[in-house]
Formats: C-alpha cells, structure tokens, sequence
C-alpha cells in the first residue's frame, strides 16, 4: 500500500514493538554529534547579557571575537565555538543589539503621595484633569527627519547649525478627557506664560466646578501668584516628583509634536514654524481619538501593570519587563 520494502515494513513493526508510539517519530538526525551542550548554550546567553565590566573585561560590551575569546579562556566554564556559531545563540534567543537608555530614579520624599494623587484623579475624574508643560527649544535650522524615499535617494537638507533666530518654547495644554492638545509659543519660560496656560485651561472649563493640572516642579509653576490664584479658582496643582516627568500625560503627546513638525524640516523663521505647530495640533484634535477608546485603553494599561507587578516610579520592576 506504501510502495515500501518489506524488509523496511519489518523493521517499523519491530520499532513498534519495542518502544512503541515513540517508534512513529524517530528523531533521526545526521552529522557529527553535537558538541556545545544545552548548559553551554546558556550559559553562553548568559554571558552575552552580562556587561564585560561585571565579569573584570576593559570594555562596556561584548563584539563576537571578544565574546568568542572569553568562552574560550574563562576559567569557570571553557566553551569552544566558532563565530558564526556563536551569533546563532543570541538570535534564537531572541537578543540583539538595542541601545542603551538611562533611568533617573525619584529622590523626592513625597513622589508616592503625588504618584498616587496623579493616579487618582486621572482614573476618578478625566474629564476633569489636564496636563501643562513647555515644549522646547523650539529652533530655526535644517533638522534631521525622516520620510519616504527611493531606496538610496534620501530627501536632502541644507546643513546649518547657526540658531540665528534664537529660541522658542511652545507652552502645551493637554485635556485628558477630551483628549485634546493646544498651546501657544513664547520667547521664553516664565511665570506669567504659566499663569496664562492655566488660565487658558480654567477656561476650558468654565462651569466653575474643580479642575486638576498635571505639571512639573520647574520655578516658573510653583510661584505665589500661581498658587493663590490656583486656590481662587478651585484649580488644584499635582505636581509630579522630581526626576519623574514621565508621570505628566502631556509628554507623550509631545513625541509627534517632534517627529511630524520638527523632525525633516526646514522653516524659514519662528512664525512660519509656529503657523505648522498650530496647523498641526487643529489636524491632530480633529484626528482624536473617542472617550470610550481612551478610557479601555486606560483600563488596559491598569491590567498589565497589576499583573507585571509594575508600579509608578519604577521601584517594582521586573527584568523581563
């Protein structure tokens, strides 16, 4: 029926006989047997994920003939393997070259009373809660971007690295609710610009009833005319904790601001890349995303930190995460 010899018919039945089931997949496999064992393999991952500086190597990362050396004259576990074998290992585990990030964490004495109030508020009330904080420095020059292209043919730019028309900062205001952006440019940070964007933000709502902003401790938010005037007008500050910026939602918002606006241009002045910054935030608020969308994702977001361990700050991290 199998057009197979008998001979090869008998030899199946003799296999299922002995070792049963296991006989209808026999694991057969040519060549040399294999000479790095499952205990080398990981340890070889292990050492790849380990920075050169722990292990007493002059140098903050390993390259494949560095590594390859090491294996080979590590006192602890002697690993003979070749560097075409040895880039094999980190890619079946899923490891690659990816750059380094750095971590400031909070030295502030009350960074989990006001993690827990930014929490609060924007979880009960988001509707109610917005987010302020200065965007910068704006300047006029050729920058970097990226774009779609024919393969080697790039979009060019000129090169100028002069700031001949000085500095902006672009003062933000981000409704958490409504998921809406707006600001306005100033020459520079100060006191009353705050003043003005909460000003602005008090007016978005303006039945009269408490509203919550989000910002960070930078002098310019903390003045006595802001607080007073805050207290006047049932606008309650969070601040966040120092070091911690992250906390703020407006800053995730200002990334596109920079990739879609800044990255790849080449304004002629302020004016002009004021008039783009605007015509960009009317595009985006038209674009937003709907309340229901946004609070799911909110719920979502909740889920994963629960069941990741992770909270605020940092302080709960796991290494897979």
């Amino acid at each position: 029926m199998v057009q197979g010899d008998e001979d090869a018919i008998r030899g199946v039945i003799h296999r299922f006989n002995e070792t049963g089931m296991a006989s209808l997949d026999p694991q057969w496999a040519g060549g040399r047997p294999r000479l790095i064992s499952p205990e080398d393999e990981a340890f070889i991952v292990a050492t790849a994920t380990t920075r050169p500086e722990a292990l007493e190597q002059p140098f903050t990362r390993w390259s494949l003939r560095k590594l390859a050396a090491y294996l080979t004259k590590n006192p602890q576990r002697v690993v003979q393997v070749g560097r075409e074998r040895l880039r094999q290992f980190p890619r079946h585990h899923e490891i690659c070259f990816q750059r380094t990030k750095t971590w400031k964490e909070s030295n502030d004495p009350d960074r989990d009373a006001k993690l827990a109030r930014i929490e609060h508020v924007t979880s009960r009330f988001p509707d109610r809660v917005f987010a302020f904080d200065e965007f910068g420095p704006l300047t006029v020059r050729p920058h970097l971007g990226a774009g779609w292209a024919r393969r080697g043919h790039p979009d060019r730019l000129p090169a100028n690295y002069h700031k001949l028309h000085g500095v902006r900062q672009f003062h933000g205001c981000y409704s958490v609710g409504d998921d809406t952006l707006w600001g306005v440019v100033r020459t520079r940070k100060s006191a009353g610009n705050t003043l003005a964007a909460l000003k602005s933000i008090r007016a978005a709502r303006p039945d009269g009833a408490p509203i919550y902003v989000i910002l960070d401790n930078l002098s310019a938010h903390r003045g006595q005319a802001i607080r007073a005037w805050a207290a006047r007008n049932k606008v309650e500050l969070c601040f966040t904790p120092t070091y911690s910026s992250w906390a703020n939602p407006i800053e995730a918002h200002f990334g596109p601001l920079r990739t879609f606006v800044i990255a790849g241009s080449d304004h002629p002045n302020h004016p002009v890349l004021a008039r783009r910054l605007h015509d960009y935030l009317r595009w985006r608020n038209a674009n937003a995303r709907h309340p229901d969308v946004l609070a799911a994702q909110g719920r979502e977001r909740a889920r994963v930190r629960s069941e990741k361990g992770i909270r605020w700050g940092g302080q709960h991290l796991t290494p897979a995460a």
